[in-house]
């Protein structure tokens, strides 16, 4: 097997365990969100520190740390990532796995958005279409709700300026999530101990098997990052841009069948609009990867 189809099956492997997640949380009550939050980030920790210290990686990790301003912008990096899992952790054992979907069928938007405020990148006409529809599908999405979708805004900004710092910081996937993990991980604990200290705690109350499951999330959590570092070294963008949205489509999926969630005419149209931004965006990217690949040869 070639590199760039193994890159593909890394890809959707990645994608596809995004896309069930929402079965995996729901598993975890009766704990509330801010306990699953709090294991998941020690359990995220003492994993990818396994890993690291199995893999020596520990000089790469260390050398991501080594300025003070990489430091800071990987501290802001784990505040965000800490926000948008408990976010999304909160929605889907709210039952609006729905709202949770929209959030990262938006953010593929919202990040051509921040590229152009943070780095002056400029838009095609094509492109101001697709935010455009999107913003447009936001105020009808609105309007059904009777509010903003908070749920799916907080997600799609708090994954796009995420992703941003990660782009001002790159580090490796594992040892991003190690540090990640480090810088969030007391106040965590702290939390931890407290709901156990006020008798709010479900971690080894329930069954071994609900125990197994909330330590587990480290793992759950880790594997597809890896599995998404393997795929964006060996494939094309566009692959990538093309797969980012087989988590969403699952989670809508999910959403609709098996937790059964309300779906109106007003609330759908508000989707297709996102889903039409989506598809202008990604033919857009297609095309212009098309015209790169065959410009060399002209």
């Amino acid at each position: 097997m070639d590199e760039s189809r193994r890159g593909s099956w890394y890809g959707v492997a990645a994608y596809l365990l995004w896309g069930l997640f929402p079965l995996y949380w729901t598993l975890l009550k009766p704990a509330g969100s801010l306990e699953i939050l709090g294991h998941r980030i020690v359990w995220s920790l003492v994993f990818t520190a396994a890993i690291v210290f199995v893999r020596r990686q520990w000089p790469s990790v260390r050398a991501a740390v080594s300025t003070r301003r990489t430091a800071l912008i990987l501290l802001g990096a784990a505040v965000l990532i800490s926000i948008n899992w408990g976010i999304y952790i909160y929605g889907v054992n709210s039952g609006q796995v729905v709202e949770t979907s929209l959030g990262y069928f938006i953010n593929p938007l919202v990040s051509v958005a921040l590229g152009v405020v943070a780095f002056g990148e400029r838009l095609r006409a094509i492109q101001w279409v697709a935010v455009g529809v999107a913003a447009l599908a936001v105020a009808v999405l609105t309007v059904d709700y009777g509010r903003p979708p908070f749920i799916a805004l907080a997600l799609a900004f708090s994954f796009g300026f995420y992703g941003l710092l990660k782009k001002l910081a790159p580090v490796g996937a594992t040892q991003g999530l190690v540090i990640e993990s480090a810088v969030i991980a007391v106040p965590a604990l702290g939390m931890l101990v407290l709901l156990h200290a006020q008798g709010e705690a479900a971690f080894g109350g329930v069954s071994t098997v609900h125990t197994a499951l909330m330590v587990f999330t480290g793992v759950v959590t880790a594997v597809p990052l890896m599995f998404f570092a393997a795929a964006a070294r060996r494939v094309q963008l566009t692959t990538i841009g093309l797969l980012q949205y087989l988590a969403p489509t699952m989670q809508f999926a999910l959403g609709l069948l098996v937790f059964h969630e309300p779906m109106p005419a007003s609330r759908l149209a508000g989707f297709a609009l996102v889903w039409l931004a989506l598809a202008v965006f990604t033919a857009d990217l297609i095309r212009r990867n098309r015209r790169e690949l065959v410009a060399p040869a002209t």
